[in-house]
């Protein structure tokens, strides 16, 4: 039996994630795109909820074609509102659509989100090394630093404990603790 990290459950779902996308280093913007959105929605839910509904999220939101979804109207949002699949909330949805219009204006400065993103860690991943639960922090410096420039950017719903996740989930950090498989493999 494989050791992972303390916060998988059995849930085939959570195991998958865990084992094949989370702390792996992403530099592509669509996925980084996807992943900021479905961040932005776990705010104060649990992330398997967000994993459950991720293909609802996908299929509402045009498979997280930011360029899509920097020019949703009105009518697109009173569609959102009423899509029992995905999480429903007034704020996170309109948050959406300005985070795309905000992403967009980032890449047209750096270039990309992705250089923009990882020149706060030089391009590289952190690589920590935590024993268990209690050593993972929610928050760091550097995420309130990110979470600080995000916001001046315009970006909503990207407070530093947001941030950090999106830091975990993208590989910006290596957080599996030294006891699980996966360490070793995104170190």
């Amino acid at each position: 039996m494989k050791n992972r990290c303390f916060w998988v459950t059995k849930d085939p779902l959570y195991v998958e994630y865990h084992d094949n996308e989370w702390g792996v280093p992403v530099y592509d913007d669509d996925t980084l795109f996807e992943f900021l959105i479905l961040e932005t929605f776990q705010a104060g839910l649990s992330w398997i909820t967000i994993l459950k509904k991720r293909e609802n999220f996908r299929k509402a939101f045009d498979n997280f074609n930011y360029q899509k979804i920097a020019n949703y109207t009105e009518d697109k949002f009173e569609t959102l509102l009423q899509d029992a699949g995905i999480i429903r909330n007034k704020l996170k949805i309109k948050a959406t659509i300005s985070n795309a219009q905000a992403f967009i204006k980032v890449q047209e400065e750096f270039g990309s989100f992705s250089k923009y993103i990882w020149a706060f860690v030089d391009g590289k991943p952190i690589q920590n090394n935590f024993v268990n639960r209690e050593d993972v922090p929610a928050t760091t410096p550097l995420s309130d630093k990110i979470s600080k420039d995000l916001k001046k950017r315009g970006f909503k719903f990207v407070g530093s404990t947001v941030v950090y996740a999106h830091m975990q989930a993208t590989g910006m950090v290596n957080d599996h603790t030294t006891n699980c498989f996966r360490y070793n493999e995104c170190n």
